[in-house]
């Protein structure tokens, strides 16, 4: 391996460690969210366990309401006295009545509690210009108007800060199966009523892509200007086979390859996107947000199957750790990523049962590549060699940062059988190994309620002498290596 420190691909924005939440199953009611006459600790009824968990991985971006259920909700159901809200079916996701005592007040409480960016997903499926021009005005505007007199009288003087609004998701899908230039048409239309209010600036963010999408992302970048849009999504999820997705817990070694294989898409579908924007936005004022991304599998059984929920093992824990490593890699262009999702639904970060909470593999991941926030990507060579024949995954996946004079190596060794020998030659940097920690378990290992602890960081032997990194990663490992520059 070699490291050039003074090599610098791209400025690791913290945003890239964000998260996902939407009105799915038990990421809201019950996981964030549990009422505030809830024997669980609460703050206004937001569990502290889980502002606490999301504090310790300094979750830098939270995307709400959605998800599908976006494009569906309509904000004003969701303010005023909560004995007065709408009632409604999620017709999304299992078709449980939403109640709406989870809304914009909530939501933007929880993120002033965690210290993170609000993101929220604008309704464009269902909802009017004039719906969403009014929530970004009752949300930010802090002047006489309706909107913001309405916000004072539900008992938020001030107006909150924020940046980052996505308008419409997944429009060629669930959010109103749309052609690319009808979508383009209409997100013009939105965007312009959308407005700055006093100091507050957004950050728009267009629907892109499914996946390997081309045609849809030519049609939009060919569309937009940087003034009508600073991002686009990309929605991207690890499914060997969206007909068999198997469990979650039991699989078998060939299961295990096909996950990684199909993980390191993530590589190709950010390159080719890239290369499209770049004939679009050469100066890169347009950035990629990968705001849906995680494995997705087939739900726990006796559970509900809309909920998708499903359990977290040392294979989520490698399927993260080489997303990210990518993630850091493309970060000249991938200024946001969201992993779903937060609480209980797919690749969660921390699931909850009642009052017990479990921080799952992902989680330690998160937490292990925390350092890399705000950092700069540097060049980080690995010898190419292949999980398995034919696969275009790779044995070792690995990302370097640099920041306030900290070396931040993280790598992943994707292998299930053979230990994997680091000889890393760091170029121009003196210094002394600061940190080494490690993540490691036999593969279907998880965290459960009966054993929480089962799946934790660990330190970890590692050396640093001449300029050289040395250590053996076992397999199916995640390992972080920290060296200050003397």
């Amino acid at each position: 391996m070699l490291i050039n420190p003074e090599d610098k691909l791209g400025h690791i924005r913290r945003e890239i460690y964000g998260n996902f939440s939407e009105h799915l199953g038990r990421c809201i009611y019950g996981g964030i969210y549990v009422g505030e006459n809830s024997p669980i600790p609460n703050i206004h009824g937001l569990r502290k366990d889980v502002i606490e968990a999301f504090r310790q991985i300094r979750l830098p971006v939270l995307r709400w309401p959605g998800g599908c259920f976006a494009d569906e909700y309509h904000w004003k159901d969701g303010i005023g006295d909560k004995a007065g809200r709408k009632r409604m079916v999620n017709t999304n996701w299992g078709g449980v009545v939403e109640d709406n005592s989870f809304g914009t007040h909530e939501f933007m409480e929880l993120c002033e509690l965690v210290g993170c960016e609000p993101y929220i997903a604008g309704n464009l499926g269902s909802g009017t210009v004039q719906e969403l021009s009014e929530w970004v005005e009752y949300m930010t505007f802090d002047g006489v108007s309706p909107m913001a007199e309405a916000r004072r009288r539900n008992g938020r003087e001030a107006p909150w800060k924020l940046k980052y609004l996505g308008i419409g998701n997944e429009n060629w899908g669930c959010g109103g199966n749309m052609e690319p230039e009808f979508y383009l048409a209409e997100y013009r239309r939105y965007q312009s009523f959308c407005k700055n209010f006093g100091g507050n600036r957004l950050f728009k963010i267009a629907c892109g892509p499914s996946g390997g999408d081309a045609h849809w992302t030519e049609v939009i970048m060919r569309g937009l200007r940087p003034d009508m849009a600073q991002g686009i999504s990309l929605h991207f999820y690890t499914v060997p086979e969206w007909e068999h997705k198997g469990s979650a817990r039991v699989f078998d070694d060939a299961e295990y390859l096909r996950t990684i294989d199909c993980a390191w898409l993530l590589d190709e579908h950010i390159t080719k996107h890239s290369e499209i924007m770049n004939r679009y936005d050469p100066e890169h004022r347009i950035g990629l947000i990968v705001d849906e991304w995680g494995t997705w599998f087939d739900v726990e059984p006796g559970t509900n199957p809309g909920f998708l929920y499903q359990q977290n093992t040392m294979r989520d824990a490698m399927v993260a750790a080489l997303s990210l490593n990518i993630l850091n890699r493309h970060s000249r262009r991938v200024v946001m990523a969201n992993i779903a999702q937060a609480v209980n639904v797919l690749q969660a970060v921390v699931l909850t049962d009642g009052e017990k909470m479990i921080k799952t593999p992902t989680f330690h991941v998160f937490d292990l590549y925390k350092e890399h926030q705000d950092g700069d990507a540097v060049y980080c060579y690995a010898a190419d060699d292949r999980l398995a024949e034919g696969s275009r995954a790779r044995t070792l996946s690995t990302s370097a940062s640099v920041k306030d004079g900290v070396l931040t190596l993280t790598l992943a060794n994707c292998s299930l059988t053979d230990a994997a020998r680091i000889d890393c030659a760091v170029s121009r940097f003196p210094g002394k190994l600061e940190s080494a920690r490690i993540l490691t378990q036999e593969v279907h290992a998880c965290n459960d309620f009966d054993d929480p602890e089962n799946v934790r960081i660990e330190p970890f032997d590692a050396t640093y002498e001449n300029g050289v990194l040395r250590a053996e990663l076992p397999p199916c490992s995640v390992v972080e290596l920290r060296v200050r520059a003397e």
